[in-house]
């Protein structure tokens, strides 16, 4: 299932992990890799910049997307330490990041409650949604829909 290079990245995630431990964060590391080359790295450091997104993941990704000068991180992988949280698997979707191999799982995350809620001013925010994307068409040339 997992290959002698995925044991090779894991094994560098887990080592920023330790560096993050030794820095008094919550152990976790992460490794972005495309085409076989380290993109981008990051390790816990919530505590240190006192920021709840300063998650690995987190930082990984903005390393690798300012590395390879696009947020787009198409046909990469990710090595993380940790299960991802939430907040991570979004980050992680919207790269366009293509495969995520993580080492423990997070039984914390099932504990989680957040109420949500959702609908208050939708239209509003759909119309600005709508007129912005009408315009990037008109501007790149495209098509115009109806949405």
């Amino acid at each position: 299932m997992f290959s002698p290079e995925d044991h090779k990245w894991m094994s560098k995630a887990l080592e920023y992990a330790e560096a993050a431990a030794a820095n008094g964060e919550v152990p976790i590391g992460a490794v972005l890799v495309l085409n076989g080359e380290q993109i981008g790295h990051g390790q816990n450091r919530m505590e240190e910049t006192q920021s709840a997104t300063a998650h690995a993941e987190i930082l990984a990704i903005n390393e690798a997307s300012q590395k390879i000068k696009n947020w787009r991180l198409d046909g990469s992988t990710l090595y993380v330490s940790l299960e991802p949280c939430p907040m991570c698997w979004g980050a992680i979707k919207n790269s366009r990041i293509a495969r995520v191999v993580f080492a423990a799982r997070d039984m914390g995350q099932q504990a989680m409650q957040v109420k949500i809620e959702g609908g208050l001013l939708e239209e509003e925010s759909a119309e600005i949604l709508r007129e912005f994307f009408r315009n990037v068409r008109r501007v790149k040339g495209g098509p115009e829909k109806k949405t």
